[in-house]
């Protein structure tokens, strides 16, 4: 029954993963180059009203299923990797914290901000462009820890042997 469990659990963390992280690669490397283009033309409206919406809503569910899946792979050893309590669990732990930031980035940063560049929320001009520095940084930065974060993922898995 735990084989069928973590098992389960693998397969939602890292179907879930390649959601969130193709979304993010999709907003840092096509959207914002596409924006834009648009703003140039006055043809982002389809964007911003239609797919950007969308693509956040999938975007922040599939960080937090990502996160909740990868600690349930864990487990009993979540405090173990979470707090570095043991060596072989280290590798799993920094990208557990990896992971963490980003999905912190995701909700507490990037939605909200989000939601006062789409309109969802009223804000001022000054607002907007205020959400657009911080959300731009966060998903930078998110893009950034992907990469180790990726590393991480795939270095630890022999400790679930």
């Amino acid at each position: 029954m735990d084989f069928i469990i973590l098992g389960l659990g693998r397969w939602l963390h890292i179907m879930a993963g390649v959601i969130w992280i193709g979304l993010l690669y999709y907003f840092n490397f096509v959207q914002v180059c596409a924006l834009k283009a648009a703003a140039a033309d006055n043809t982002g409206a389809g964007i911003t009203k239609h797919v950007a919406p969308r693509a956040l809503f999938w975007f922040r569910w599939a960080a937090l299923v990502t996160w909740l899946a990868g600690a349930m792979i864990l487990g009993q050893h979540f405090l173990d990797a979470f707090l570095f309590l043991k060596p072989a669990y280290y590798p799993i732990g920094i990208g557990a914290w990896l992971g963490t930031i980003m999905f912190f980035n995701v909700w507490v940063i990037i939605w909200p901000n989000q939601k006062k560049i789409l309109g969802i929320v009223t804000a001022t001009d000054d607002e907007k462009n205020k959400a657009r520095r911080l959300a731009f940084l966060a998903s930078r930065t998110n893009t950034m820890l992907s990469i180790p974060l990726l590393f991480f993922m795939s270095a630890s898995g022999g400790i679930f042997r």
